[in-house]
């Protein structure tokens, strides 16, 4: 504790944000809802079926309430993964097209909560892969534990810890505490893992519930506070420096941006004409950032993605991933566990307005800040160039917008280190980036990480190191660092609870409910052992972003998964090898699109763009699993509809509030869609 009160100390020096009051606030808050979570969660609660044990250390005792179903929901949803990922991806080229994640995630709430939900809760299952065995047998369990697993840890999880990480590197950077680099990533992935291992070790899922419920309102409080403090930077802004940030077709003078109020800033920078040309690496957008839909070429958002491919993540994510469908696998009934989800998704067609706005507002107001972050990304590639050590390096366009000099530099090594002439450009940024991956991409020799002009992903975290004012700093750094140690933990137990009652229970069948719980911790500790080491490496340029690697790796799993479980809820006569063989499928598919098939295509002019996204991978590879699922359903059957068990525990009556209110927020996203689309 007092390592962390002198963090703060040195940090409000650092900033000239926090006084004495913010650091007694910060600590009051964060202790305060830790140890008011870990209270509960120890807590026997009158009416859980049962409060104890494995029930009540992975699933809350089945007592989970709609207002903790719901907030919690939020709570391990929107972590730093958003706050750095999908703001950074918005303070890139796709602006408000990134919000398709959250407002059709409200839609596949709806679904959720009266397709999904009423057929898990009717099994009574701890794990979402211990359906498949009820469904399709104990080996399509186990292989969807085994991949959910790997995924689960080694990205969402790496991910959260690095995105934290990635805030204090930034917020923090040049401190030092105790001898440790708080600017170091590394440092910050450990110290946040650890954080999160000790307190998911000791309260279990009651225990996140009750912290989400607190984190989870005050994350939509903080991210608003932070929206409304950059309009107001935003006001006060230089027009002459604002209008160097404005999209290429919008029309917008100097003169405009002078008369213009903090919104219609916004809007003149950022609301270009409809486009449809960009390029691959995002860069000579076409078109502005408010716009939902974007070009079928676009590398990341193409709107044939909003067709299939965007769904495919969403109702995987919401209906099928462990780390969320726990929280609703607790309702103490199916009721309260729509109702739960209903109240979710409102909050979920909120959440843009508080991550996506904010990534776009920081690129208009402080650009700078962000290519100073990606000067510190691309130093150690820059070294490695001026040692002439034998590789190759690509760089994107907005490098050699923002270090032209570097660019060339960076063009004549790769020349060098390729064996070819140094190609005559006009040097114009767009030209010397076609040059020099031209030769990166003919060249065999070792290519190196990309250099970058602009660290995106720090675009969230700039915002808080530039806005912060005394009064009000306490209360946003308290309520983000609740957000990456909740949804740390929320991960963690689901981890922990797949490993234990998908896995070890297998090996150890009369394992007593003190030993499942003692398995569950282990596998915490170990879990988080291996998340901290692959964290640090997510920073890789060559990743894209930390937003991009959660949805890219998810798609060996995910649309196998969805197209299972479809089977499994509609079509009880599929047989029962198609559980395994979907996954498995989808994992082949997916790495052969990616990796082989893909790349052929497009190098071959065979493809309408020049990659296949990974949300085109889904769709592909989901529509094929489908395909197979069809031909075994009508060439080799099974001869008895499968049943599945019936809960004598939970209530299944549906809820009719839940109806109204899923029916209202079907409408409210399809009026948001109207306005940005």
């Amino acid at each position: 504790m007092n390592s962390l009160f002198s963090l703060l100390a040195v940090t409000g020096s650092e900033t000239k944000a926090m006084g004495t009051l913010d650091i007694v606030l910060f600590l009051v808050a964060v202790v305060g809802v830790i140890v008011f979570g870990i209270r509960q969660g120890n807590k026997e609660t009158a009416g859980e079926s049962d409060s104890g044990g494995a029930a009540g250390y992975f699933l809350a005792g089945r007592g989970l309430t709609w207002w903790l179903v719901g907030f919690s929901l939020i709570a391990a949803n929107i972590s730093t993964e958003q706050f750095v990922g999908m703001s950074g991806q918005a303070a890139d080229w796709l602006g408000m097209a990134i919000a398709s994640y959250e407002w059709m995630a409200a839609v596949t709430l709806v679904v959720t909560a009266f397709v999904f939900l009423p057929k898990l809760l009717r099994c009574g299952i701890y794990t979402i892969p211990e359906f498949l065995e009820y469904r399709y047998g104990v080996f399509s369990r186990s292989v969807m534990a085994v991949s959910t697993l790997i995924i689960l840890v080694g990205v969402p999880t790496a991910s959260v810890i690095y995105s934290g990480a990635k805030v204090v590197s930034v917020f923090f950077h040049d401190i030092s505490v105790a001898g440790l680099d708080l600017g170091s990533i590394t440092v910050g992935c450990w110290i946040i893992g650890g954080s999160a291992a000790v307190y998911v070790f000791v309260g279990g899922l009651k225990a996140c519930a009750w912290t989400d419920l607190i984190w989870g309102a005050a994350l939509i409080v903080g991210g608003g506070v932070v929206m409304w403090l950059a309009f107001g930077a935003m006001k006060d802004a230089d027009p002459n420096e604002l209008i160097l940030t404005k999209v290429n077709n919008s029309s917008a003078t100097v003169e405009d941006i002078k008369n213009a109020g903090a919104y219609e800033r916004f809007v003149l920078l950022n609301d270009g004409k409809d486009g449809e040309a960009v390029a691959v690496a995002g860069e000579n957008l076409e078109g502005g950032k408010l716009h939902m839909k974007r070009p079928i070429t676009d590398p990341a958002i193409p709107w044939t993605a909003l067709m299939l491919g965007l769904w495919i993540p969403n109702f995987f994510y919401w209906g099928l991933n462990q780390y969320i469908v726990q929280r609703t696998l607790g309702s103490k009934s199916l009721a309260e566990g729509q109702k739960g989800i209903i109240f979710a998704a409102a909050l979920k067609l909120v959440i843009p307005f508080i991550v996506v706005i904010p990534g776009i507002l920081c690129f208009n107001l402080y650009r700078g800040d962000l290519a100073g972050e990606a000067t510190k990304k691309n130093s150690p590639m820059i070294e490695a160039i001026a040692k002439g050590e034998a590789t190759v390096y690509p760089f994107a366009e907005n490098f050699a917008k923002t270090n032209p000099e570097q660019a060339a530099t960076v063009l004549v090594h790769n020349a060098k280190i390729a064996g070819v002439p140094v190609p005559a450009t006009d040097n114009s940024p767009a030209a010397l980036a076609a040059a020099n991956n031209d030769i990166v991409s003919a060249s065999s020799a070792a290519k190196g990480n990309k250099l970058v002009g602009y660290d995106y992903d720090a675009a969230f975290p700039i915002l808080l190191r530039n806005l912060m004012k005394p009064g009000i700093t306490w209360f946003v750094l308290a309520a983000i660092f609740g957000a990456v140690v909740s949804s740390l933990a929320s991960m963690l137990n689901s981890a922990a609870t797949i490993a234990t009652m998908d896995i070890f229970q297998k090996f150890k069948k009369d394992a007593t409910q003190d030993q499942l719980v003692n398995a569950g911790k282990g596998f915490t500790l170990l879990f988080v052992l291996i998340a901290c080491i692959i964290a640090p490496f997510l920073g890789n340029p060559a990743f894209g972003g930390i937003f991009t690697i959660i949805q890219e790796f998810q798609g060996f799993i995910s649309p196998g998964i969805l197209a299972v479980f479809l089977f499994g809820f509609l079509a009880p006569r599929t047989p029962r090898y198609f559980g395994w063989l979907g996954i498995i499928v989808n994992i082949v598919l997916y790495g052969s699109i990616k990796w082989f098939v893909g790349p052929a295509l497009c190098n071959n002019g065979m493809w309408f763009a020049s990659e296949i996204t990974f949300l085109d991978r889904m769709s592909i590879c989901f529509l094929v699993i489908v395909l197979i699922g069809v031909i075994l359903n009508f060439v080799n059957p099974l001869q008895t509809p499968a049943k599945l068990p019936v809960s004598e525990t939970i209530a299944l009556e549906s809820s009719k509030v839940a109806k109204i209110g899923g029916v209202a927020v079907i409408a409210a996203m399809l009026v948001l869609y109207y306005i940005y689309w």
